[in-house]
């Protein structure tokens, strides 16, 4: 028996979840995630159970020189949930949630998804701001800014994080807060899966629900782009109450749409008002009435359903992704005709690409605040290329990469969200400038929580040492 073979049999004796190698039935459906492009095979997998198992996983990886991989929802599109030889802590056993209505607090696990999350608040009529896809894990969102439905009244998951404890490097389990180790808590408020793995989270919850107003008028391109411009300057009134984005997308074949639409180039305003869900409707009321519509999906309905309405779109392990993001200072004529330009030219059917608004609370939270960094952009571009063939993955990457650099001239400098960062490919000049002058300070904490790098299957900042 080989020494790593030895190591291996000392950590399933004491581990209380589940320990994959290659050899292990299992392992091939342990080490798959989201995006079907990403075809990884770590040394080792251990499933976790809870926080003991994390620190038995980090302790065997460093005793065998190996770098860590963090598996919450899997859902990160460029697959930095797994790794190549070395070791994915896994921790889609750690699924709890534990509500504290009248402090308005969740303690969340960090292998909890955001449907998790929100079936708990909602118990209770209280939310935490997550994203649009209920099935995206908790901890990659979070760890990287969270950008979702609440962020006009609520901000960003990150602004929500009060506390979290955090398994790191050396196998310590150290608790973080404003006031207990501040350093990380502010590192770990947008500066992605670098300092350790988060064993839980705690939110802050707000009362929302269970019914809020959703809008979502489709507008066919032949109207042009005169609605989103009128959508554009009505979000500038609005931006402290309605979080919205504009997704261009192709009508697919379904009954829920009528059919001389089919395969047609189509936009959704999609918006959810941040408030009461009567005063929403009359305030979203216009969006649904700039020109002939495709369809409207548009209602009042409860909060769960809205988070779930996106999650059809892209089933886990079915599609090839590949998806880039950059922040707009704003949002002229010119970018819109731009998106609308790039939108028509996706050579697959199944991608979509939006605009984002921000502003609102999101806005509020000054740029040295949180490792986030500046709030100042009033706008988001993304690009989400999605397909099925691997014949077709050239193509595919390369629409989402000239999009990307097409849009350039209306960035806010060149920061991008580190939610969306293709597959990782532009690495430390992609990170040094989304984190911008709070860069340095994070190196500084990397050093500190992580000087070896083991964490480092991510948007990754080396330790300045």
């Amino acid at each position: 028996m080989s020494d790593f073979e030895t190591a291996v049999g000392n950590l399933r004796s004491g581990f209380h979840g589940e320990v994959f190698t290659p050899r292990d039935n299992g392992y091939d459906s342990a080490r798959a995630v989201w995006n079907a492009m990403i075809d990884r095979r770590p040394g080792l997998i251990a499933r976790c159970r809870g926080a003991g198992d994390v620190i038995g996983a980090v302790k065997f990886a460093r005793a065998q020189g190996l770098p860590v991989a963090i598996r919450g929802g899997a859902h990160n599109v460029a697959g930095h949930a797994v790794c190549d030889d070395g070791v994915m802590i896994d921790l889609s056993l750690m699924r709890s949630v534990r509500v504290d209505p009248d402090a308005r607090r969740a303690d969340v696990e960090g292998g909890a998804i955001w449907a998790d999350v929100d079936r708990a608040t909602q118990a209770f009529g209280l939310v935490t701001p997550g994203g649009l896809i209920s099935d995206t894990g908790v901890a990659g969102l979070t760890l990287s800014g969270g950008i979702g439905w609440m962020r006009a009244r609520h901000g960003l998951s990150i602004d929500n994080l009060m506390a979290a404890d955090v398994v790191t490097a050396n196998g310590e389990l150290v608790h973080s807060s404003d006031t207990e180790n501040p350093d990380l808590i502010w590192a770990l408020r947008g500066g992605g899966g670098n300092f350790g793995v988060v064993v839980k989270f705690e939110f802050a919850l707000h009362p929302m629900g269970p019914e809020v107003m959703f809008a979502a008028p489709i507008y066919p391109f032949s109207v042009g782009p005169e609605p989103i411009r009128f959508w554009r300057d009505f979000l500038a009134s609005n931006s402290d109450r309605v979080a919205s984005l504009c997704e261009f997308s192709t009508v697919p074949e379904s009954e829920d749409f009528p059919k001389e639409h089919w395969g047609e180039k189509v936009y959704t305003l999609a918006c959810v008002y941040n408030g009461d869900a009567a005063e929403g409707e009359a305030v979203l009321n216009p969006l649904r009435e700039l020109a002939p519509l495709v369809t409207d999906f548009s209602g009042r309905m409860n909060y769960t359903d809205v988070q779930q309405l996106f999650d059809t779109l892209i089933p886990f392990g079915d599609y090839r992704s590949y998806w880039k993001a950059r922040y707009l200072s704003n949002l002229s004529d010119e970018m819109i005709d731009l998106a609308m330009l790039t939108a028509k030219a996706a050579p697959s059917d199944n991608t979509i690409s939006s605009l984002w608004n921000f502003g609102g609370a999101t806005a509020e939270v000054p740029a040295d605040a949180t490792a986030f960094g500046d709030r100042s952009m009033g706008w988001m571009y993304s690009l989400d290329a999605i397909w099925s063939a691997p014949a077709d993955d050239d193509n595919n990457i390369a629409w989402s990469r000239k999009g990307w650099s097409a849009a350039a001239p209306f960035a806010q400098e060149n920061r991008a969200y580190l939610n969306f960062p293709g597959h990782g490919e532009d690495g430390e000049e992609l990170t040094r400038e989304a984190f911008g002058s709070n860069y340095t300070r994070l190196a500084q904490i990397k050093a500190k929580y992580d000087p070896q790098n083991i964490f480092r299957f991510n948007q990754n900042i080396t330790p300045e040492l």
